[in-house]
């Protein structure tokens, strides 16, 4: 296929606060940097990655598009996030197995259940 998944935008008023954020939530690497823009990988010749550019307004309402995370431990990971300047949303969700965080600028994100160990083995 011609067809390859380079990156996700990320609108932000400080993309270059919100890309560090995001690089060390997530234990990737800062790869390019310029004015206005900020891009993270999970390594430098890996895609894809997230790209935060500047714009001058905030986030108007929920996403249309959010990450979903799957970590080891879901508590720890959810109060490490928290640790680091995450808040928990409600957005309505009610009961569910994921927590909802949203970073510095307010952009929903899920912290899914730990996967089961049969999960985690290769090509499952």
């Amino acid at each position: 296929m011609g067809l390859e998944w380079e990156q996700v935008v990320v609108d932000a008023t400080d993309p270059h606060g919100l890309g560090q954020w995001w690089a060390t939530a997530l234990g990737w690497e800062v790869v390019d940097s310029e004015d206005g823009a900020l891009e993270i990988r999970a390594a430098r010749d890996t895609l894809p990655g997230l790209l935060f550019l500047a714009v001058v307004e905030r986030k108007p309402g929920k996403n249309r598009l959010h990450l979903d995370l799957r970590p080891d431990d879901q508590a720890v990971e959810v109060e490490r996030l928290l640790g680091l300047g995450a808040q928990r949303v409600d957005i309505g969700q009610g009961d569910v197995s994921w927590v909802i965080l949203a970073d510095p600028e307010g952009n929903e994100f899920c912290v899914l259940s730990t996967r089961r160990p049969a999960e985690r083995e290769p090509g499952r």
